[in-house]
């Protein structure tokens, strides 16, 4: 069935983010010559750009390397909530680190959402910036007790917090916890303004430019771009490109899985009593609620349907389910975005930011912000900057990569990696009856050409777009996701257009195309 024909008649055709859609970005021209800098950024999501703005304000010659265009990954494709309630954490990190990590955990992320709120005020930043409670609820029986040891962490911790019978939205809970002073905004529109000031601050940023190699040696070390001969020489790296670049030093393709999330931004029947939402049960399909301004009326974003990238086969039956949701309790009037995003997660939940590994002193990562990148992010850049100009930052130790802890971690990794495997063996040996020519008008999916398992798309206009399906990061067969019309990896969650070209890392090299039929 075509994509068109299955899709609700209130859902876009194509996937857009209000954010994107909203904001008027500067572009940037391609690295197409050496240069030399201080500090060489590999990605300009929230964490390169903040770590950029930070550096750049203390006379630090800095350059910002993205492989596509600047604040169109996940940074572009959020939720953009400002919050440290990061679904029910709180009770398992005080198992897993103790109380006074777990306490740290929440000072870093309402440190952060200081630092958002101080730089708004600072640089007089129009985004939306509005004060909100966050809550999160279930709604099953069997879902409570885990809630309740949830506000047993808070009051250990000593978290400001309140138990909720009801919530202001209506739905019937069986119970909530509110986490006041939190907030929202628009994330490009608050960013925006980081990166003209990191422009006048003296940073250089390049758009089209994919970094795929550390040359041998340093510091200083040699960063080459994938597209020609044109090198970095820096004395510092930070990779802030989502999914480490540098992904096999330290194993970093087996501590992170990728995880994706689809949101609907519709104009309601029923007003929105304000607030942010978030379910936490086990039993329910994961929801995600807050208001937005567009056109000057508010918009309620509807998201959640998280799954492991490349393991969902209908995908736009993600978006069906939040339109579904939003109409029961909301009412619908017209929808007019509906878009995706890509989050990572770590072993243990807590983002690695700091040196990459033990023995890469001056290369630093930030990565695995677990869904909630406006804050994690926003601290990734306050801790690098402060480690490469040799300051103090208390939750360094607590966001070090290079940590272990042996419970939970061991199983996670033999987990993870079990199930990349599954999915790399049964990607060779599926065999595939469909042919090219069985493909409708906007419609994909694995093929078989000339005898092998191949990758077909038929864009509206009838045009045949052949590829490779062997993921050129680690050789992970992809499948075809109908509702971004994307090539995704379920092994490392790499990402790629119909026509084979790189949306998502970690892969740096397009798919090999085997037959264009215009």
């Amino acid at each position: 069935m075509q994509q068109s024909e299955s899709f609700s008649r209130r859902l876009p055709q194509f996937p857009e983010s209000l954010w994107r859609a909203t904001t008027e970005l500067p572009s940037f021209p391609r690295l197409d010559e050496d240069i030399e800098v201080d500090v060489a950024i590999v990605g300009a999501g929230i964490a390169g750009i903040t770590t950029a703005y930070l550096l750049s304000k203390q006379g630090v010659k800095v350059a910002v390397l993205e492989a596509g265009v600047i604040l169109n990954g996940t940074t572009g494709h959020t939720t953009a909530k400002i919050s440290a309630q990061h679904g029910k954490i709180y009770d398992e990190l005080l198992h897993h680190f103790g109380e006074e990590k777990a306490q740290m955990y929440y000072k870093a992320n309402m440190d952060a959402k200081a630092f958002i709120l101080g730089t708004v005020g600072e640089l007089g930043i129009e985004c939306d910036l509005r004060p909100e409670s966050a809550y999160i609820y279930v709604e099953k029986t069997d879902d409570i007790q885990s809630l309740k040891k949830e506000f047993d962490a808070y009051i250990k911790i000593g978290i400001p917090g309140q138990w909720r019978d009801e919530l202001p939205i209506p739905l019937k809970v069986k119970g909530a916890i509110e986490m006041p002073d939190q907030g929202q905004f628009h994330p490009l529109h608050y960013l925006k303004p980081l990166v003209d000031e990191s422009v006048k601050n003296g940073a250089k940023i390049y758009e089209h430019t994919t970094i795929t190699r550390l040359e041998e040696g340093g510091p200083p070390y040699t960063l080459s771009a994938y597209h020609g001969k044109a090198k970095v020489r820096c004395r510092r790296i930070v990779s802030a490109s989502h999914f480490p670049f540098l992904d096999k030093k330290g194993l970093y393709f087996a501590r992170l899985h990728a995880v994706r999330s689809y949101a609907v931004a519709f104009r309601p029947e029923r007003p929105f009593p304000g607030g942010t939402y978030l379910s936490v049960g086990n039993a329910s399909p994961k929801r995600s609620l807050r208001t937005a301004n567009y056109n000057g009326e508010d918009l309620i974003i509807a998201g959640g349907e998280n799954h492991k990238t490349g393991q969902s086969i209908r995908t736009h039956d993600h978006y069906e389910q939040l339109e579904k949701f939003g109409s029961e309790v909301f009412g619908i009037k017209e929808i007019p975005f509906r878009w995706s995003a890509q989050d990572l997660e770590t072993l243990d939940k807590v983002p690695y930011i700091g040196q990459l590994t033990q023995g890469d002193e001056g290369i630093y990562v930030a990565t695995g912000f677990y869904k909630w990148g406006m804050t994690q992010g926003t601290l990734s850049g306050m801790i690098l900057s402060d480690l490469i100009l040799g300051n103090d930052n208390p939750y360094a130790e607590l966001y070090n990569p290079s940590r272990f802890k042996a419970d939970p971690s061991v199983k996670n990794v033999i987990v993870q990696n079990a199930d990349v495997a599954a999915h790399f063996v049964a990607g060779k040996v599926g065999l595939v009856q469909r042919k090219a020519d069985d493909l409708k008008p906007g419609e994909g999916g694995v093929i078989s050409h000339n005898g092998k398992r191949a990758g077909g798309y038929r864009d509206d206009q009838g045009n045949l777009f052949i590829v490779d399906t062997t993921c050129s990061h680690m050789g992970c067969e992809i499948e075809w996701n109908e509702g971004e019309r994307s090539w995704d990896c379920p092994c490392h969650g790499s990402r790629y257009t119909y026509e084979g070209e790189v949306i998502e890392g970690p892969a740096t090299k397009p798919l090999e195309k085997l037959e264009e039929r215009i």
